[in-house]
């Protein structure tokens, strides 16, 4: 297969980019802090065959719990995701292998600090620590400012993509003049097409940096493994993705079928065997939910999303958007572009047309006015002659 000439990058027993072996990642889905949950769960993905399993670290008490994770799992390499608090750095760099931070998140973080300031605290930690970095970029959560710098920049139906890609360039510039080289970049949205098009952009400007590929919230299988699979064969064939993972919302003991599907995919695109995959259309039906990782507030959400896509299976003829997600992080910003969204809290579900919200529901009570809903909103389109 062909592979881009990106300069190594070494994480725990695993090396990303420079030729090597693409490295398939997964995600805990456990609460960080159930400590016995999580170690089986990290334990279950590393002999999945995942070269990196991540964990999302947002308080003192999970740095606690990590430290005992580690010392559990000792043969895993361990990413961390850091959420809003970008100084916890400092307590899980000895711990882990790889730390991925978001530039969105540090903009809302401690505003009497530059930007520039807070990536030096990120990059002098690592270096001391000697781990990789990962400036992770989603489409939905782009800084302020970076978004409205690049509004209006792109084709609708490629909205926010420049912004992505000059937010992750801008953070690799940070850290190249602070002479940290040792980071790979991702750019990720639930739309594939955004997904191919953000990282071809990024590739030709710096070829030398590894890729991380994901499509984020691409749902449940097998609609999000097609999802993810139309975006991995246009970039891997290409030469492009030295890392990915493949982000599916699924019960908490299967998460290592993102694996398995990982795997998969780099094998027939290693073979030569791309599959009969239907195009990405713009027409019909889609429904968008968010992998079930550690940032779960309610397992509910889980069942959540099946229903709501067995429930809104008759408006297939329809072009309806529903986004169904699982925590404050994705919740709020990427459900945005949904016709209809749902962000869930512990106890409770919010719903969203659009960017308006119409309240928050109980989990029982949810779909019966999201049907309401779904149908105010079929009438206001025309079905579609073939899907």
């Amino acid at each position: 297969m062909k592979r881009a000439s990106t300069r190594p990058v070494r994480a725990g027993t695993v090396t990303i980019g420079g030729g090597h072996p693409i490295v398939v990642q997964s995600m805990c889905a456990t609460k960080t802090q159930d400590v016995e949950a999580t170690t089986n769960q990290a334990r279950l993905l590393h002999e999945a065959g995942a070269g990196l399993v991540r964990i999302a670290i947002d308080s003192a008490k999970d740095v606690e719990a990590l430290a005992k994770i580690r010392a559990n799992v000792p043969e895993a390499n361990i990413v961390i995701d850091l959420q809003e608090n970008y100084r916890l750095i400092s307590q899980v760099a000895p711990l882990v292998s790889k730390v991925r931070y978001n530039p969105g998140h540090l903009y809302h973080h401690e505003k009497s600090k530059t930007v520039r300031d807070k990536v030096a605290f990120i990059a002098e930690t690592a270096l001391k620590n000697d781990i990789a970095l990962r400036v992770g970029v989603n489409c939905g959560s782009v800084d302020p400012e970076m978004a409205a710098r690049f509004d209006g920049a792109d084709e609708p139906r490629l909205a926010g993509v420049t912004a992505m890609v000059e937010s992750a360039l801008e953070h690799c510039r940070m850290l190249d003049d602070l002479g940290f080289t040792r980071y790979v970049v991702s750019m990720k949205d639930s739309d594939p097409r955004k997904v191919i098009e953000g990282n071809v952009r990024f590739a030709a400007a710096r070829p030398d940096v590894p890729l991380h590929l994901g499509v984020t919230e691409a749902g449940m299988p097998p609609d999000g493994v097609i999802k993810t699979r139309i975006a991995f064969e246009q970039l891997l064939s290409r030469g492009i993705g030295d890392t990915l993972r493949v982000s599916l919302t699924l019960p908490f003991a299967e998460k290592w079928r993102e694996v398995e599907a990982g795997n998969q995919i780099i094998a027939d695109v290693e073979a030569g065997r791309f599959r009969s995959v239907p195009v990405f259309q713009d027409h019909g039906l889609n429904i968008i939910s968010c992998p079930s990782c550690s940032r779960v507030e309610n397992e509910a959400f889980i069942e959540l999303a099946m229903k709501v896509k067995e429930m809104s299976a008759y408006a297939k003829p329809y072009d309806v958007t529903i986004a169904v997600m699982g925590c404050r992080v994705n919740g709020p910003g990427e459900t945005d572009d949904a016709d209809l969204g749902l962000w869930c809290a512990p106890n409770f579900v919010n719903l969203k047309r659009g960017q308006e919200e119409l309240g928050a529901f109980p989990y029982d009570a949810v779909l019966d006015r999201l049907k309401i809903e779904l149908d105010a909103v079929i009438e206001t389109k025309k079905p579609l002659t073939a899907v």
